[in-house]
């Protein structure tokens, strides 16, 4: 009995004792936490393009650059506004600045700010009197070099500074050392004859005016001004009939007669640049 009885619950049991149930064993039940899910990846930055890309130093640089440019660019637009507007307090205190700014690579004739602007057509013309080889002599007809320079000039992305400033600012120089009776006034009035004579007495052998043979004595040069017609829906009144300005006679002295010394060619020069007055 003694052993049965230290078998406690392992010896067999009687026929007449329930069966005893064995101890729940509890077993441990592991639950998985959920997994965080993952960041979204953020896209790489795209790469820095123009000044972005630069270092630090080199973006004050170009910072610095262009605000010189923009100055420089808004003192040029000023010094060519006050150029052309009429005198003011600025102009007469500064004049001197203004004018060492402009001429002579930017110099401007546009009159935009006149309080009278041109309203005239001046077209400058030239005749000659050519000697044939016959012993005679013929008089040509009148050659209108400003329309020669229009036609060369009409449709030309590119004129040359001869065919828009040449004849037109010779004439200006004329016209500002001469009286009304085509006296010259000042000391510059005979050179400025010379300059215009030498001017015509070129376009004159371009266009073959004395022929085979023949050999030009003499040109005279005349001004045609006609008024600009006013526009449909103004009432002014203004005559459409030409006015002419006809100079005498000049001689044209035989090649190389009027500059043996030279002197005469280096005068020319200097008056042409005045009278073209930078205008290249």
């Amino acid at each position: 009995m003694a052993d049965a009885y230290d078998a406690g619950s392992a010896a067999r049991h009687g026929p007449e004792e329930e069966p005893q149930d064995a101890p729940a064993v509890i077993v441990p039940v592991v639950v998985s936490s959920p997994t965080p899910a993952a960041p979204p990846t953020s896209p790489s930055p795209e790469p820095r393009t123009g000044v972005a890309a630069l270092s630090l130093r080199y973006q004050i640089g170009a910072a610095l650059a262009l605000a010189v440019v923009a100055i420089a660019v808004c003192v040029h637009i000023g010094m060519v506004f006050l150029h052309v507007a009429p005198p003011n307090t600025v102009t007469k205190q500064h004049g001197k600045a203004i004018d060492d700014w402009i001429y002579p690579e930017f110099e401007q004739n546009w009159k935009l700010f006149a309080p009278n602007p041109l309203q005239q057509n001046i077209a400058v013309q030239v005749r000659a009197q050519v000697g044939t080889a016959e012993g005679g002599t013929r008089t040509t007809g009148w050659y209108d070099l400003s329309a020669q320079d229009g036609r060369a000039i009409d449709g030309n992305l590119l004129p040359s500074h001869t065919q828009q400033n040449e004849l037109r600012r010779a004439w200006d120089f004329f016209v500002a050392t001469h009286d009304a009776q085509n006296r010259p006034v000042g000391l510059r009035g005979a050179l400025s004859e010379t300059y215009l004579r030498r001017i015509v007495q070129l376009r004159l052998e371009r266009a073959d005016a004395a022929g085979d043979g023949g050999v030009v004595e003499r040109v005279q040069v005349r001004s045609r001004t006609t008024n600009v017609s006013p526009p449909k829906w103004s009432e002014e009144q203004v005559s459409d009939k030409p006015t002419y300005r006809v100079l005498p006679w000049w001689w044209v002295p035989e090649e190389g007669a009027d500059s043996a010394d030279g002197s005469d060619a280096t005068d020319v020069t200097a008056v042409a640049h005045e009278a073209e007055g930078g205008a290249r």
